[in-house]
């Protein structure tokens, strides 16, 4: 039997916010569900939702789509939002005011089927360390599947889940915000830098949704914290004191009975006293000190629940880069392209450099501009990259604050400038020398020019292909 099926609670009237994705599947699960569980369901597109094709379907299926407003009306007994909603908007404060209730996607998954979850959250290295998590388990033989964040859904998952089933999820902030009773066996937070300010409106907010993830964990479950950033630090403190189980993510060994580092150029993973000793880094595929330390909180993630250290390694050395994450794409003339497109904030970039070597990188900057302060990341570039291209809505800003830092304190970095991804793409080109790393790694979000991020990617991916075309084929 599905073990979705678990839960058998009435739901009664309920509303869905957001015509994407999210709101549309989780409106037809809910629809689903019959008279039994649910009365009726409402879903607001918001203001910038038009009529078109879906509408007729979704009210095919018994629900209400309400386009163009914002402005919820009547009574419900659950509010479901969709994760681009930010809970600081007139929309959401219009749902919980006529909702009982007003959760997040993930949260209501879970309330349907909450058996066997891990979750992973962090600024960066979230889909790396949850895709992992499930390649891992899936080595042992254990059923697992990656959802939220990573473009499952997990209530699209509740369809066919079986029982015994690992849902290994990433959960971003926005997701975290809306959750409430969500328990995972083993959870995890890699990082807390600077991102999606605009949409919590402070930072100790942002960082407040992170720690939710850990908000209903007990005594015989693990937390996963960094020891990297003083966010993590003050999280792993708070929940010691609650008297949790946490396992420090390390560079170093810091001698807790729970702890992932690098002793000596291996990977170890200590829980409640027991070593395990996985793999040399220089071992390991994916390349990196960020890459390490999602390795180690996968295989932490595993090793909790039972996995045998011989299925860990099999599955470390088994795994490649992700599209869009440090993901090779190619060499002409000697100089290796890299796709990093997935790097939207400036932390992300810091960590990706420290996979190549300094002085032979040629990095791609840019994109819509999300106002992030430049210091820390001026400082990376300038310190070990050879030449910097900057494009995009951000791209002047980014130019003169690495002008800047190269006034400051000297270097030999490269600045220039691009319009569009294509136009620095070509002057990467030209300033590359064999042995160099054209690296795309933005440090911005993509839709000043793209959709998406994996849209620009794709397109650097073209880019590349074409050098290797004969000159006068139309497709260069």
């Amino acid at each position: 039997m599905p073990q979705a099926q678990a839960a058998h609670g009435q739901l009664g009237d309920v509303c869905v916010l957001g015509l994407g994705k999210t709101g549309t599947d989780l409106a037809l699960y809910l629809s689903g569900l019959g008279e039994g569980r649910v009365r009726s369901v409402t879903l607001y597109g918001g203001t910038g939702s038009l009529e078109d094709e879906r509408r007729a379907g979704l009210e095919a299926s018994g629900i209400r789509v309400v386009l163009g407003s914002e402005e919820v009306e009547g009574s419900y007994d659950l509010a479901v939002s969709s994760p681009g909603i930010s809970e600081l908007s007139g929309f959401f404060r219009s749902a919980r005011a006529h909702a009982r209730e007003c959760i997040g996607e993930p949260e209501f998954a879970w309330r349907e089927s909450p058996q066997r979850w891990l979750a992973v959250t962090g600024t960066n290295g979230k889909t790396t360390t949850t895709t992992l998590a499930t390649a891992i388990l899936r080595e042992a033989g254990l059923p697992a599947r990656s959802v939220g964040n990573i473009g499952t859904l997990a209530t699209d998952a509740l369809q066919d889940r079986a029982t015994g089933e690992w849902f290994v999820a990433e959960l971003s902030s926005f997701q975290l915000a809306g959750a409430y009773r969500l328990h995972p066996r083993v959870a995890c937070l890699l990082n807390i830098t600077p991102d999606h300010l605009e949409w919590h409106g402070s930072l100790e907010a942002y960082a407040a949704a992170k720690e939710r993830v850990f908000q209903n964990l007990e005594a015989e479950d693990l937390a996963i914290v960094s020891c990297g950033d003083p966010w993590c630090q003050a999280v792993r403190t708070r929940l010691l004191g609650r008297g949790l189980r946490v396992l420090a993510l390390a560079e170093e060994d810091h001698q807790d009975p729970c702890a992932a580092f690098v002793r000596e150029g291996r990977m170890v993973v200590r829980i409640d006293g027991e070593e395990r000793e996985l793999l040399g880094i220089d071992e390991l595929p994916i390349k990196g000190s960020h890459n390490v330390q999602d390795a180690l909180a996968a295989s932490a993630m595993a090793l909790e629940l039972g996995v045998g250290v011989e299925a860990v390694r099999r599955a470390l050395l088994a795994f490649r880069s992700l599209e869009h994450r440090i993901e090779p794409c190619g060499e002409h003339a000697g100089v290796r392209f890299v796709n990093d497109s997935k790097a939207t904030n400036t932390d992300s970039v810091e960590k990706a450099l420290t996979a190549f070597a300094a002085g032979r990188i040629v990095l791609l900057l840019g994109g819509h501009d999300k106002g992030t302060d430049l210091a820390s990341l001026s400082h990376a570039v300038v310190g070990r990259c050879r030449a910097a291209v900057c494009f995009g809505e951000a791209g002047e800003r980014i130019a003169l604050d690495l002008e800047r830092e190269l006034g400051q304190g000297g270097g030999q970095l490269v600045v220039a400038r691009g319009e569009h991804l294509r136009d620095a793409f070509s002057r990467a080109v030209a300033l590359a020398c064999p042995g160099d790393t054209v690296l795309l790694s933005p440090a911005c979000s993509s839709f000043d020019e793209f959709g998406n991020m994996a849209e620009r990617g794709r397109l650097f991916k073209d880019l590349v292909a074409a050098l290797s075309l004969p000159e006068g084929d139309e497709r260069r």
